[in-house]
């Protein structure tokens, strides 16, 4: 079992930053892939980024490359998602999640461990 904890939303105006972190607990921390996606009421869960156990190799969508930065501390048992212009659009519900994977993945179906979700809120 991996438990999952972000932190790091908050309300912030268009074109700043915020970053979010995700702590986990559990099992090997470093034997996970990790990803970051975002859901707005009525939408699917979207993959924002992905990033494989040893860090070297991340993903990210087309929307966010540029933006949006995907990291990890297996020290610190800890993913970041560094979120920079931020646009009202980045509105959501951002969520960690651990995929036994070895590479970054995007798909949901592929994640077994989830964290509760962190309100972002973008003004424009």
């Amino acid at each position: 079992q991996v438990q999952l904890v972000e932190s790091g939303g908050g309300l912030v105006q268009a074109g700043g930053s915020l970053r979010l972190s995700c702590a986990a607990s559990g099992r090997s921390f470093s034997n996970y892939a990790m990803g970051w996606f975002r859901q707005t009421p009525g939408k699917e869960r979207d993959i924002v980024a992905a990033i494989s156990w040893s860090g070297r190799t991340t993903y990210y969508a087309d929307s966010m490359k540029g933006r949006f930065t995907i990291s990890r501390d297996n020290a610190k048992n800890t993913v970041y998602l560094q979120m920079n212009s931020l646009k009202p659009e980045d509105t959501a519900v951002y969520y960690c999640a651990a995929a036994t994977a070895v590479v970054p993945t995007t798909k949901k179906e592929d994640y077994d461990y989830w964290g509760q979700g962190t309100q972002v809120t973008v003004s424009s």
